[in-house]
Order: C-alpha cells, then structure tokens, then sequence
C-alpha cells in the first residue's frame, strides 16, 4: 500500500473541511492501516486492514473480532486490498475479499467467504480466482465489485512492469469480469482470441487500479488508475477498453487508447495530488444532499488529503472536502450518507447534509423557510400554506399541487404522509378518515409564546392553527 514514505508529501492534516451546512462525524478510529470498505445491506461497514483482517463496524462501533483474517504478505503494496458482497448477500451470505496469499507462491487471490452474523464460518474459504506469481510488491490494484450484470469486476494493477498492460496474454494491468462463482463469461470481449485466465479480461491499459465503482441504476463504471510521475486519471470503463498505460499517461488524442473522463497532474494544490485512491458514485435511494450532487462522482487523493467530486454531465470537477488524513476509500449508503476511510487516522468518517439549524429545532433553515411549494415547514406561514394546500397523495410524492386552499381533507393527507407522532391531541391513522376529529385537532388558538400552549377551537382552521399544532406536537422537515 501507497505510504508517507513512498509518497513524502501526504498530507497529515485532521479532519474534513466541508462546505457549508456539511457535517464530518467520526464513526470509528481504532483500525490499523486499513485499505478498503464495504457497506453491508443491514447498514454494517466491513473495512479490510492491510494485514490480513476484515473488521466489522456495528451499530457505530467497531467491533472486537474480525469477521475473518486472511494470512498475506503485506510488504509494500500487498495486503487485504478488496472487500465485496454478493449482490444476494442477504440470502447467501457470501462475501468476498481480494488478498496477496502466501502459498504456493505470493500472488494475488480472490477469494469467497460465508457469513454467520458478523463473522465468517469456519472453513469456507472458496477460492474463486487465482492471479499470476507476483514480482515487486507494487501496482496490486485490489478493488472488487459486482456489476448491475450480477458479473464480478476485478482491478489488477501491472505489478511494476508496463508492458503487463498492454499483453493479452497475462491478466496484469486489467480490469477483469468473471461469474460470481469464478468461471469465465463466454461473451467477456477477448474469451475467444485468448486462453485460460486472460478470457477474464474486460478493459487494459491500466497502471494501478486500485479503486473503481459501479453507478447504481445505469452500471457506468469509472476506473480510477494510480498514475506515475504526472497524472491521476478517472476512466469511463468498456468492455475492450484500452487506456494506453504505459505510451500514455493522462489525456490523449491517440486513436488507439481510450483518454481518461477526467484527469489530473501532480503537484501540491488544491486539485492537484499524486494517488487517486476512492471513487463512488452519488445516487442513493434517498438524496440528502443538495439534487446538484446527484449523479456526481467523488473521489479522493491519498496526499493531498482531499475530496472532490466530478459532474458526467458538465464534464467538470469541484472541490468538495480537505484535510483528510490519507484517504483511500469513499462510499454512499443508501440513505445518502457519504463515507470516508481514512489510513492516516485509522477512521471511518461519515458526512452528512444537515444545512443550518438556527432555532435548533432538527430542521434547517431552508426546510423551514424554502420559497418553493412543498419546501415550507417550521414557522413560516406561507410555506405552511403552501406545504398543506396539496391535491392528492401522489402531490406529495412529486411535488406539491396547489388547489388554493388548506382544507381538512388536505391535513388528512400530510399527517397521513409524514405520520404520526403519538401524540394524544393528534388522532391515529385508524381515526385518519374522520374529518370532524382532525378538525376538531387542527382547529386551536394558539396562547402565549412557543412552545405553543394551545387553546379552545375557534371555529375554522386557519394555517396559524396547523402552525400551532405542528409545533406544539413535533414537525417534520420538508
């Protein structure tokens, strides 16, 4: 693995600086020169050490045994390098890692374990691919992920010699796809000019892969290739792709190699660094930070200690996170959460989007204050006009559709939406068809100064009532 040593100006700063309304929480530090994580379905993060154990963070702690610890050679770049699940883990409980074994010879493996909770059952070691006997300890790559094709992806660095690269007749300096059960697909682009090991190759031309991802949804996969002396580059991967390592590094106007989406060159500022060593795209289930950064591609440098995140469809990069003490991995959870693997710190750190809370009532400012229908909540009567004054339910799932006025009916739905807070003074969902009891609910004086004390009906609901009413029982952010 890439060090301070090998690469003198890493940076050794503390934790992220983020853009405003961004928070940086530590969620674990007591790792050992780890190299790679994944995120389980259940929200579990398993993170390989260099060393040989897959550790296993739970519930925000890291727990005391490892879920499995492989023997490797870690000198240099060698190690646990790759961790992945099986697209049916949560059935199967297959998981998979990428390791330098020991025996018959040092040389890179991929290997299948079987999980029982959070740790792997005795003896179920499946060996799924075996590479060629290594040379220098260098260039491993070691990232593994499952396509949206249910097809193993594998990055194998060039183990120190370029020409690996360019030949089709050893797996070196490729990205490689294969079945989940380590058998070669027949309609991989070299299976029928090449023999044995090297049908697995599916794009060349690599240097040092030593992380990739997989876009949810559409399957694009963006190659991050480790550069030598001059340029990090994010490749847009193909099948029969070749990038051009070692006659290229960087951008090319050679018609024979694929140039990189984007790249960047050594040095020491702000966008510039020396190891490209994270990549993950954001497109979670559910979107937590601003819709600009919806399909947006993070990825970090190892020296210079940053993030910084690359728009496909403007072809532009931003900064985005500095001060990260090597940084070497990057995921998002489902619930939009970017995470980030620091080696210098030995950490996982979570960012989260919680924008500015000035009342410090768990809603942001724009929820609270938003100009738009459907962005209003808090204490801002208009938008709570506009919030409630919905059509249907479907409105509530795409945008809110004004009919001009709040009624009951429309109460009914957005308390029926959002749910319930137990409140007494607020009907179950059971009740949620009666429309004299909401009524009745929603239709209060408001007295004195918040936390509002609320009084008699006074006839009609009006949005200072729905106001008083949310804020008294608990709102929601918008």
């Amino acid at each position: 693995m890439l060090t301070p040593a090998s690469r003198p100006d890493v940076a050794r700063a503390g934790g992220a600086t983020l853009p405003s309304g961004f928070v940086d929480t530590l969620v674990d530090n007591g790792l050992t020169e780890p190299t790679a994580m994944e995120l389980a379905p259940d929200g579990r993060i398993f993170v390989a050490e260099q060393g040989g154990a897959l550790r296993v963070i739970k519930n925000g702690a890291l727990l005391a045994q490892p879920f499995v610890t492989v023997t490797v050679n870690s000198d240099g770049e060698r190690g646990l390098l790759g961790v992945t699940f099986d697209p049916n883990f949560e059935t199967n409980g297959y998981v998979y890692v990428y390791y330098t074994a020991t025996t018959p010879t040092i040389h890179n493996r991929v290997s299948r374990f079987t999980a029982n909770g959070d740790v792997a059952v005795p003896g179920s070691e499946q060996i799924i691919l075996e590479l060629p006997t290594l040379g220098p300890p260098q260039h491993n790559g070691g990232a593994i992920h499952f396509g949206v094709d249910g097809k193993l992806y594998v990055a194998v660095g060039e183990n120190g010699t370029g020409s690996n690269a360019q030949s089709l007749s050893t797996p070196l300096g490729k990205l490689l796809r294969i079945n989940a059960n380590g058998s070669i697909p027949t309609d991989n682009p070299f299976y029928g000019s090449t023999t044995g090991i090297n049908r697995a190759i599916w794009a060349l031309g690599l240097r040092n892969p030593f992380t990739f991802a997989v876009q949810p949804g559409t399957g694009r996969i963006f190659i991050n290739d480790v550069g030598a002396t001059a340029w990090e580059e994010i490749n847009d991967g193909m099948a029969a792709a070749n990038y051009g390592w070692p006659a290229t590094e960087g951008y090319t106007n050679n018609p024979a190699y694929v140039s990189p989406l984007y790249a960047y060159s050594h040095g020491g500022g702000g966008s510039q660094g020396c190891a490209i060593t994270g990549g993950t795209f954001y497109n979670p289930d559910v979107s937590q930070f601003r819709p600009d950064y919806v399909g947006d591609y993070f990825f970090a440098d190892l020296c210079n200690g940053w993030i910084r995140r690359y728009d496909p469809q403007t072809d532009t990069a931003m900064g985005f996170a500095t001060g990260i003490d090597m940084p070497v991995d990057l995921k998002v959870a489902p619930d939009g959460t970017l995470y980030y693997l620091s080696r210098g710190e030995g950490s996982v750190h979570a960012v989260r989007y919680l924008e500015t809370d000035s009342d410090g009532d768990g809603c942001s400012d724009p929820q609270e204050t938003g100009p738009d229908p459907g962005q209003g909540g808090g204490r801002d009567p208009n938008n709570f006009w506009d919030f409630f004054d919905t059509e249907t339910e479907n409105d509530l799932n795409s945008g809110t559709a004004l009919n001009g006025a709040v009624s009951v009916t429309d109460v009914i739905r957005v308390v029926i939406h959002f749910g319930q807070t137990g409140n007494p003074n607020i009907p179950p969902l059971s009740d949620a068809k009666n429309f004299n009891v909401y009524h009745t609910r929603f239709d209060r004086t408001p007295l004195g100064p918040e936390p509002w004390n609320l009084g008699p009906p006074d006839g009609a609901v009006s949005v200072t009532d729905i106001v008083a009413v949310v804020e008294q029982f608990g709102h929601h952010c918008i």
